[in-house]
């Protein structure tokens, strides 16, 4: 999706975007992080916790309506205000009777150039989770937690079948010529990574377009796409707005953790050292 200033059109965009997939057969649907509004990150305004709202609250009731209509699972990422001056980035999952099934904090915040999340967000105190559903039990993590094997391992370790990884993630517009095709395919690769290691689906969904704030300037490089067990691209969206939608098959889970039993061979006995920071020099 590419975001509007307004509010009231990202949301009528959402809305039409979801009919449209489920005209294509989509059981489960997911939207990009923050779809609500533009990404308020890149500065840091104490104006923007209005932004905010309860969980559940009327982005969750809008939708629940939706879920329960079109008899699909939805899986949307919301400013969640969790009472005074506590805030979190929060994924929530609504079934396809339009109930609320449950909601997971984004664990890991970043503090980067033009992606203050600390100002904004509490990290994640609900751990990492996976919600069994009718179409799947579902893991679902939120952009920069996309870089830590340990979140996707986790949430696989709950049951997820799928990761659903909603983002927003794009170039300075002044780095893009440099160092942009790197920090793409670096992008990509740690997805599929995620999928490789932990033999399951992994779906990243991405805003695409131009945004400003200020003097401030933010591309968001769009490349939503599904890998399956194995690694490879199921489907794959462009620098657009675009929907994807493809058939999940869980038999191939099976299959890829059978030829490569990494679970069978992981050394938990081994792996306290992973609770521990790097060792200095």
């Amino acid at each position: 999706m590419k975001m509007s200033s307004e509010k009231s059109k990202n949301i009528l965009n959402a809305i039409s975007k979801i009919y449209a997939a489920k005209r294509k057969g989509a059981e489960i649907v997911c939207l990009p992080e923050l779809f609500l509004t533009k990404y308020f990150c890149q500065t840091e305004k104490h104006s923007h916790f209005n932004l905010s709202e309860k969980i559940p609250g009327p982005t969750t009731e809008l939708f629940s309506n939706i879920a329960k209509k079109l008899k699909l699972i939805l899986v949307l990422s919301i400013f969640e205000k969790r009472t005074l001056g506590i805030y979190h980035n929060t994924c929530v999952v609504i079934n396809e009777r339009g109930k609320l099934q449950g909601k997971y904090r984004k664990m890991h915040i970043p503090d980067d150039p033009q992606y203050y999340e600390k100002f904004y967000f509490t990290p994640g105190d609900l751990g990492f989770k996976s919600f069994k559903t009718s179409k799947g039990s579902l893991g679902t993590l939120i952009c920069w937690d996309q870089w830590f094997p340990e979140a996707a391992r986790l949430t696989v370790l709950k049951g997820a079948q799928i990761l659903f990884f909603p983002t927003a993630i794009g170039w300075h517009p002044k780095e893009r010529k440099k160092f942009g095709k790197a920090q793409l395919e670096s992008w990509l690769s740690i997805q599929r990574s995620h999928a490789i290691a932990n033999g399951v689906y992994v779906a990243a969904i991405n805003r695409v377009g131009l945004e400003k704030q200020n003097s401030k300037k933010l591309e968001f490089w769009g490349n939503s796409v599904i890998f399956d067990p194995n690694g490879n691209v199921v489907k794959k969206a462009k620098l657009k707005e675009q929907i994807i939608i493809c058939d999940i098959d869980f038999k191939k889970i099976e299959t890829a953790r059978r030829h490569w039993p990494f679970f069978r061979d992981r050394r938990i006995d081994f792996y306290k050292g992973i609770l521990k920071n790097p060792k200095d020099g």
